[in-house]
């Protein structure tokens, strides 16, 4: 169990590997995209973990930059039929964004989790 003074490991590298924030040891999740109750290695409670729809939006941004260009390029260079547009670029879209997800949605607990963050109040004062 880390302490205090222990440093944390990088979010980059435990969030991307899906590893624990914390000890960088024990799994993120079960499953696809279900994130684990809590750390096998280290107990840390993983309940703080809500990244919502974050990881699909930058994702979708991403990919579809990538994949829209890649489109776009192959359409003026080359004008192939509309069949073979969708049997490329359709199953390129879903492989590039399901490959993504799963290492976003652990980049954002990650960073969740080393920033501290936690959901906004209001200052009742």
């Amino acid at each position: 169990m880390a302490d205090q003074d222990t440093p944390l490991p990088s979010p980059w590298k435990t969030g991307m590997a899906g590893r624990c924030p914390r000890c960088g040891e024990g799994r993120l999740f079960e499953g696809f995209l279900k994130v684990r109750p809590s750390c096998s290695a280290c107990g840390l409670d993983f309940a703080f973990a809500d990244s919502a729809d974050g990881p699909a939006v930058f994702i979708m941004l991403i990919a579809g930059f990538a994949v829209l260009g890649a489109a776009l390029y192959v359409e003026i260079a080359y004008e192939p039929p509309i069949w073979l547009h969708l049997a490329i670029w359709l199953p390129l879209s879903i492989i590039v964004c399901l490959s993504m997800l799963r290492p976003m949605k652990g980049l954002a607990v990650a960073l969740q989790y080393s920033n501290k963050a936690e959901e906004g109040r209001l200052d009742k004062r």
